[in-house]
């Protein structure tokens, strides 16, 4: 199994919708997927991610699935201890960058930044739900991997947000979610995907064979747009 995760395009976040460079951008992914064999397309569900994804569904004759789990996570202190209104992407490259042994990373569910932050709401629904989704092509969480139960050649293409999916590949590749916001920026419109090889009856462990390729967008202007929704 394939999936192919797109950040949506250029967003107006006011009215969660793409800019007209967005609109270009996601047409422009359009054509970037179109040859890749998709059986599937998901989306959030809002406006922005849904648009996006409308011109691959166009394109390849699919109809736009919603995953309504992958909407774009929230965040913010319980209590008002949180800093910097407990945006997870500011405090995640400060952990990092403070942090003086390996295992405050690795420790990071329990870090004051993110210990009492309205997104740790998000990172376990999402988690939870992600894990639910990927059962319909017969791969079930066991530990740190997934145990294959049925072949599944399928090749899907997920269109999502920042922070949700954010929240997805730091827990499909078992990295520390401060790392995954700190460290792995992804631009609008940009493409990767994780696989899942592996034969029924086996564990499989996910495998990230594309990051952030904006190659397709590279005769449009692209606005860096790494720490927002």
């Amino acid at each position: 199994m394939r999936l192919i995760f797109v950040r949506h395009g250029e967003p107006d976040y006011v009215n969660d919708c793409l800019t007209p460079n967005g609109v270009e951008q996601a047409k422009a992914t359009a054509e970037r997927l179109a040859g890749e064999g998709l059986s599937a397309v998901y989306a959030s569900p809002m406006g922005r991610a849904q648009q996006t994804a409308s011109y691959t569904a166009q394109l390849t004759g699919l109809d736009i699935q919603t995953l309504d789990f992958m909407h774009e996570i929230d965040w913010g202190s319980r209590d008002g201890s949180v800093p910097f209104d407990g945006h997870p992407w500011t405090l995640g490259f400060l952990l990092e960058r403070e942090a003086e042994r390996a295992s405050a990373i690795q420790d990071w569910e329990t870090h004051p930044y993110f210990r009492d932050n309205i997104c740790m709401e998000y990172y376990r629904m999402v988690s939870e739900e992600f894990d639910a989704f990927l059962e319909n092509f017969g791969l079930y969480r066991q530990g740190a991997a997934y145990l294959c139960k049925r072949e599944c050649s399928d090749t899907v293409a997920l269109f999502a947000h920042g922070g949700s999916g954010a929240v997805m590949f730091a827990h499909l590749l078992n990295i520390p979610f401060p790392t995954v916001l700190a460290a792995l920026p992804y631009a609008v419109c940009s493409v990767s995907a994780v696989e899942f090889d592996s034969d029924p009856g086996e564990r499989v462990v996910a495998r990230l064979s594309l990051f952030n390729d904006t190659r397709h967008m590279a005769e449009l202007r692209q606005e860096k747009i790494h720490f927002e929704k």
